[in-house]
């Protein structure tokens, strides 16, 4: 059971995304993705201009005549969402937590998803795998994905004992890309959201990006990237349990995190970049809409080109 105030929450979310993917994304949705190819739909009498590989010999050589055959592009897609649920993804330092602004991403998402006709599937994912949902069509199917994404706690696995940190808290991204290629059989859009700071992901993503139209997003925090000025500070990993005392007010301590940092991201957007992926960036405190935008329009365009 959700208890109240996370449903009110969660079904401010719905209504909130729901507007958007309708007013806001919906054409720039449709332009961006292509169906599964060219499905037959009749023949006509040829007519002048028309390209000559389209004729149908068959027909054409029993009605005495050329005809052609049209076609029509099979428009509808599945849409698969691998969502990183570790303990990591309960930080922000800004507007919400991660795990918030995941949840917001995935219900504009779905609802931009089911209201063309598409189906969608959920694959969650924290030290394991946490939860398949096979893509469907339809506003309950998307209200279940995006209720699974809100309300989500990691879960101890019944063979092991819970301890003081929960299995569960940590990240293991390449199982659910793993698990993305072995129960999608048909071509999809996947997109795979995560901080992305797992490291032993590279290889299930490239057999990933090798059978689908994979697009990874990105959360990213203001204090991801650099430390603030506060003094002495305790920093826990909220995945291992592990602590740190930092002192922030160091100059040389904040410079050599951000470079760091720096070369982190880089070498990320090199990873993507080496499988041709489209990557999202999707900063905690800013608008999680104009990200999603810029990337369905970026793919029309390339669509059109």
């Amino acid at each position: 059971m959700i208890p109240k105030e996370l449903l009110a929450a969660l079904r401010k979310i719905a209504i909130v995304t729901d507007k958007l993917a309708n007013d806001q994304l919906s054409g720039a949705y449709v332009s961006s993705f292509r169906g599964q190819g060219l499905a037959f739909r009749e023949v006509r009498p040829y007519q002048a201009g028309d390209d000559v590989r389209t004729i149908d010999w068959n027909v054409s050589a029993r009605m005495n005549e050329p005809f052609i055959k049209l076609f029509v592009e099979e428009r509808e897609m599945t849409v698969m969402l691998v969502v990183d649920l570790s303990l990591s993804e309960n930080f922000g330092t800004r507007r919400a937590f991660k795990s918030r602004v995941l949840s917001e991403v995935v219900a504009l998402l779905s609802f931009s998803a089911i209201r063309h006709g598409d189906r969608i599937g959920l694959i969650t994912v924290s030290d394991r795998v946490e939860r398949i949902l096979p893509p469907k069509r339809g506003d309950k199917h998307a209200m279940r994905v995006v209720r699974d994404v809100f309300a989500h706690t990691p879960t101890a696995a019944p063979s092991k004992p819970q301890g003081p940190w929960p299995m569960g808290a940590g990240t293991n991204l390449g199982e659910g890309l793993r698990t993305l290629v072995r129960v999608a059989r048909r071509r999809s859009v996947a997109f795979v959201m995560s901080d992305y700071f797992d490291t032993t992901h590279e290889h299930a993503l490239a057999l990933a990006a090798a059978k689908h139209d994979l697009i990874p997003i990105v959360l990213v925090d203001a204090c991801d990237n650099e430390l603030p000025d506060a003094g002495l500070v305790t920093f826990q990993d909220v995945e291992s349990g592990q602590t740190l005392v930092v002192d922030t007010s160091d100059t040389r301590v904040r410079a050599h995190y951000a470079h760091a940092m720096k070369e982190w991201r880089a070498s990320q957007r090199r990873m993507f970049s080496k499988y041709g992926l489209d990557v999202v960036e999707i900063d905690t405190g800013r608008s999680f809409v104009q990200p999603i935008r810029e990337l369905f329009q970026r793919r029309a365009r390339r669509a059109r080109a």
